[in-house]
């Protein structure tokens, strides 16, 4: 009898969990869909958020609204979006800066692995080690042999403390063994600018906004930080293959969507599945590669673990490098 009734439970259980399911996602979305972005507009992060939200509307059956709200951090973004209804209709734009701000801030207004529900990744793009062309250096193997040889001499520019990429030149320096000092700047223009003239001897960055740069031949790219070599690089290696302890060396930046937690599974499901379809699209990856981003769309799980996965990483890096929690 009690077997009987357990069943009966379950069963009902069951169809009020599925029914539930399925009515969220058949009167999803009712209204059009905002994507806050944590930048201002007209960057790289804006025209991929626009670019997906263009594409997403149509199969969705409404517009996709981008939101600009810069901010130290991406704080402001992120609170509107995690006080958001959980009902699918407002995105933020996550990336590795998010990441980076969960590991480097003592205190934010919202828990970043908890109050987001992950959606897809977007894009990736390559992080590059890169001198002065003309200069010392021709080669990361050359670069590392001077680092071994005079020890605390090589300065390595980066943009401000706490960046994906100053953090990056720090787990490098740290991975290869070596005694490097790592100069933060205040952004990549300064940067650029003391490699130009001789005042740090490499630095660390975005690989898209060195591309003129490189392009011109004022820079020499040494390496990629990436597991694959950049396709507009095709012929400069990755850090890892120099091997040794750099051998399983790997670190791009990314961007991607999330939604308030405790939105259905359903809909996260739907926006997953259209965010994937839209940059699968030969035009979707031709727009971002102009951009020098690699278009890279993945499940939500996949864009849990990979954010999970570069908090832990840059909470061990900010604590090896001393770097002081804001």
């Amino acid at each position: 009898m009690g077997s009987a009734v357990h069943r009966r439970t379950l069963l009902t259980w069951l169809a009020a969990s599925f029914g539930g399911a399925a009515s969220a996602q058949a009167g999803y979305p009712s209204r059009p869909l905002r994507i806050v972005v944590p930048n201002a507009a007209g960057g790289a992060a804006d025209i991929t958020a626009r670019t997906v939200g263009q594409k997403i509307a149509g199969p969705l059956g409404q517009s996709v609204v981008i939101e600009n709200k810069p901010s130290a951090g991406g704080v402001v973004a992120g609170e509107q979006v995690a006080r958001a209804e959980p009902d699918g209709h407002t995105l933020l734009l996550v990336s590795s800066g998010t990441a980076v701000s969960a590991a480097l801030f003592q205190s934010l207004p919202f828990d970043t692995l908890k109050d987001f529900a992950p959606v897809s990744l977007l894009a990736t793009f390559d992080l590059a080690v890169v001198a002065k062309e003309g200069g010392r250096f021709r080669t990361l193997a050359d670069l590392l042999a001077y680092a071994r040889a005079h020890p605390g001499q090589l300065n390595i520019g980066t943009p401000q403390i706490g960046t994906t990429q100053n953090l990056a030149a720090e787990l490098f320096k740290v991975t290869a063994g070596i005694d490097a000092q790592v100069v933060p700047f205040n952004g990549t223009p300064p940067v650029i600018t003391a490699l130009r003239g001789g005042e740090i001897d490499v630095m660390v960055d975005i690989l898209g906004g060195l591309m003129p740069q490189i392009g011109s031949k004022a820079l020499r790219p040494l390496a990629v930080m990436g597991a694959q070599r950049a396709p507009q690089l095709p012929d400069v290696p990755t850090v890892r293959e120099s091997g040794g302890p750099l051998a399983g060396f790997n670190v791009t930046s990314w961007n991607g969507l999330a939604v308030p937690a405790k939105t259905p599974a359903a809909v996260v499901e739907r926006l997953s599945r259209e965010v994937q379809a839209a940059l699968a699209q030969p035009d979707v990856k031709k727009r971002l590669l102009e951009l020098n981003l690699n278009a890279q769309g993945s499940t939500p799980a996949q864009l849990g673990e990979h954010l999970a996965a570069d908090v832990r990483r840059w909470s061990d890096v900010i604590a090896k490098a001393k770097i002081a929690r804001q």
